[in-house]
């Protein structure tokens, strides 16, 4: 089966610890470094999310947003 352009699936491993390596092709499509700070996003039927780096500022934007569209 090919995935459609722009979409992947990756498998990672939970060690001992609870860690899990970021596979070096994911690293490299998105651009996450060491040191990065990623979010985890999870829904308990649909599972583990992890956003894109630039969606921090996206999200905190979105929840610091006042009832009218603009910042507070």
């Amino acid at each position: 089966m090919t995935a459609p352009k722009g979409k992947y699936a990756w498998t990672a491993t939970v060690g001992e610890k609870g860690q899990i390596v970021i596979p070096k092709q994911a690293r490299d499509i998105f651009e996450i470094k060491p040191g990065d700070t990623l979010l985890l996003l999870g829904d308990e039927e649909r599972g583990i999310a992890i956003p894109p780096k630039g969606a921090f500022a996206e999200l905190f934007g979105v929840a610091f947003r006042g009832k009218d569209g603009e910042e507070d």
